[in-house]
């Protein structure tokens, strides 16, 4: 189980790193250019995107580091909870803008998520 909660970890943690920092680098009128699955930046204020971008590197972080440094472990499945909230955030825009397909992507990363705090508050958390 051990084994799992790692890869999930690692895995959130670089689509992350990689989706927040594609946000705090793109602009947000190249992102909506991009295709249906950007046009969620017209909801939103240029800096509410790079917002978005910045929690989503911070968290990718805390789904890693503290469990490798051994500082703060807990610290793991509170970042997972505050991915949990992020993309049931983005699952509820979603479906104001009627994009019912990409829901399930969120709330996929969402129960990814949710399996990490459930494990790192658990059993089998990241301090052993």
């Amino acid at each position: 189980m051990n084994l799992a909660l790692w890869v999930v970890t690692g895995l959130l943690a670089v689509a992350y790193l990689l989706g927040g920092a594609f946000k705090l680098i793109i602009p947000k009128e190249k992102i909506a250019a991009g295709g249906s699955s950007g046009r969620w930046v017209e909801d939103f204020s240029a800096g509410g995107v790079k917002a978005i971008g910045t929690l989503e590197v911070l968290a990718a972080a805390g789904l890693v580091l503290p469990a490798v440094l051994g500082v703060a472990p807990v610290l793991v499945p509170l970042a997972a909870v505050g991915l949990l909230l992020l993309m049931l955030g983005a699952a509820v825009v979603r479906l104001r803008r009627h994009e019912t397909k990409l829901v399930v992507v969120d709330l996929v990363y969402a129960a990814l998520a949710a399996f990490v705090a459930w494990g790192g508050f658990g059993p089998e958390s990241f301090i052993g």
